[in-house]
């Protein structure tokens, strides 16, 4: 009994669902050819950093790297610290 229900909530659901998909407007297929054509076009509308600028944004994510995992090695060595003593191992 439960499940038809649940059925019959759910078919004007689907049906609702259904009538969007057949009335939304068709896309036209491209081809292949024209995809390229549209990413070409596109990627020389993007503003490129000079030299100066890349060289920057590499020091810092370099330096940014660097920091993150000092902090992260300081972690989990007092991790490790912390539970060398509480569960009394020695390597």
């Amino acid at each position: 009994m439960a499940r038809d229900k649940n059925n019959t909530k759910e078919a004007p659901k689907k049906a609702s669902r259904l009538a969007r998909a057949a009335n939304a407007p068709k896309r036209e297929r491209r081809s292949l050819k024209e995809y390229f054509k549209g990413v070409r076009l596109e990627m020389k509308k993007v503003v490129w950093p000079t030299r100066k600028e890349l060289s920057s944004y590499t020091a810092v994510v370099l330096v940014a790297c660097a920091f993150f995992a000092l902090a992260f090695w300081i972690i989990d060595s007092g991790f490790l610290a912390a539970l060398k003593g509480l569960l009394g191992i020695t390597m």
